[in-house]
């Protein structure tokens, strides 16, 4: 292997590594701002809680006007910014990273169908007949990296990276599936004029492609159009920071050294892991324990969502995992035991901010007046699920050196 070879394949182990290091860290993080919610929304602080949530915030320019209560602003804003790091994520991966390589995808991919699919089956199982609760069948689906890896964190040097990396490569064939739920389930009324201003974007964010720009500014610029307009379509908004992510440039024809991609993914992972994923957390996980009890916890959208989590992910994607290295089509990866491929697959369980998010699409912005908190399933689901993984695991994977 040559020098250059080399060089290329330690930037790429410590981009990794120092990747999955901020997915951990914004993982705990995540935790804490979940648990500060909960904190205040069952003490004196629920008031203001509740008030800080629904403060109106209005953007007007002439006849263009953006009025959302704050939440909606995180929501609809905020998470914007984390779907575009996701696309600059999965345009990475596919063109230069562990999906550029077919061998690395099959695995992975599989395992996330499965992880997808078999959660939805189980909720609907529990919520046939009622076609409001249906609406959430794509909440249990949804996998929380940052959680997991802060989950797998707390096991310190003995996780081989082959666990984070399938872990990390099947979140992002996950996230793939949540952002095609989100295109074609949860749209609201469309607007044509909007979605033509958006068709409008996309081409000039072509022609910077092609011309190889590599300056953020143009992008950004047509990227704040194109979510307002996408805002304004009925299409959720987030949407409008995946197309974005995917005209940016990958390399500068002038110096292929420098990667606009990885730059910007650079530059936004910080702020994502330790202020977007947290805050989002923050708002959106306050749930109000008062009076709750078994009857609660027993209604078919909980109790639905829990159960996905917790089983479905497990049956989905260990059951599936196997089923194609029994086939012989991929092989167990080193580092990874059957057993720990199925704690892996537990850990999966844990839906947390995306389970919120698409929760917040199916119920809270139809407007339906529900008897029900499908958060309290979110929780449960990703709770139990991180508990069991974690104990799987801690038992699976070898014993640190003593001392450490």
């Amino acid at each position: 292997m040559d020098k250059s070879s080399t060089d290329n394949h330690n930037n790429q182990a410590s981009y990794i590594s120092d990747f999955l290091r901020m997915e951990s860290a914004g993982g705990i993080l995540l935790m804490l701002a979940a648990v500060l919610a909960i904190i205040c929304a069952n003490t004196p602080l629920e008031s203001i809680y509740q008030l800080l949530l629904s403060t109106p915030v209005e953007v007007r320019v002439g006849a263009l006007e953006i009025a959302k209560p704050l939440l909606l602003w995180i929501n609809d804003g905020l998470m914007a910014i984390f779907f575009f790091l996701v696309g600059l994520e999965l345009k990475r991966e596919l063109i230069e990273g562990e999906l550029s390589d077919k061998r690395n995808i099959i695995l992975p991919g599989v395992g996330a169908i499965g992880g997808m699919l078999v959660p939805a089956v189980i909720y609907l199982y529990f919520n046939h007949g009622d076609d409001i609760a249906q609406q959430g069948w794509a909440i249990p689906a949804a996998t929380d990296i940052a959680f997991a890896l802060g989950v797998l964190s707390l096991l310190g040097s003995r996780v081989p990276t082959t666990i984070k990396i399938f872990l990390t490569s099947l979140a992002i064939f996950d996230d793939i599936g949540a952002i095609l739920i989100i295109a074609f389930f949860y749209t609201a009324k469309i607007s044509v004029t909007s979605l033509i201003v958006v068709a409008c974007c996309i081409p000039v964010l072509m022609i910077l492609n092609r011309r190889n720009v590599i300056a953020n500014s143009p992008y950004i610029l047509i990227g704040i159009i194109m979510w307002i307009a996408t805002l304004k379509s009925g299409v959720h908004a987030t949407l409008a920071g995946v197309v974005m992510a995917m005209f940016i440039p990958m390399r500068s024809k002038q110096d292929p050294s420098i990667s606009p991609v990885k730059i910007m993914e650079h530059d936004l992972h910080p702020i994502v892991a330790f202020f977007v994923l947290p805050v989002f957390a923050f708002a959106n996980a306050g749930i109000n324990l008062e009076g709750v009890g078994l009857s609660q916890l027993a209604h078919s959208v909980p109790l639905g969502i829990a159960l996905g989590l917790f089983f479905g992910k497990q049956i989905g994607i260990f059951g599936l995992c196997a089923l194609v290295i029994k086939l012989k089509w991929v092989e167990l990866p080193k580092g990874i035991s059957w057993l720990s491929l199925y704690g892996t697959s537990a850990l999966c369980g844990i839906g947390f901010t995306m389970s919120l998010f698409i929760g917040s699409l199916a119920f809270e912005e139809t407007g339906a007046n529900l008897l029900f908190d499908e958060r309290l399933g979110i929780i449960l689901g990703s709770l139990i699920s991180g508990v069991v993984g974690f104990l799987i695991l801690r038992q699976s994977l070898p014993k640190p050196p003593q001392g450490q």
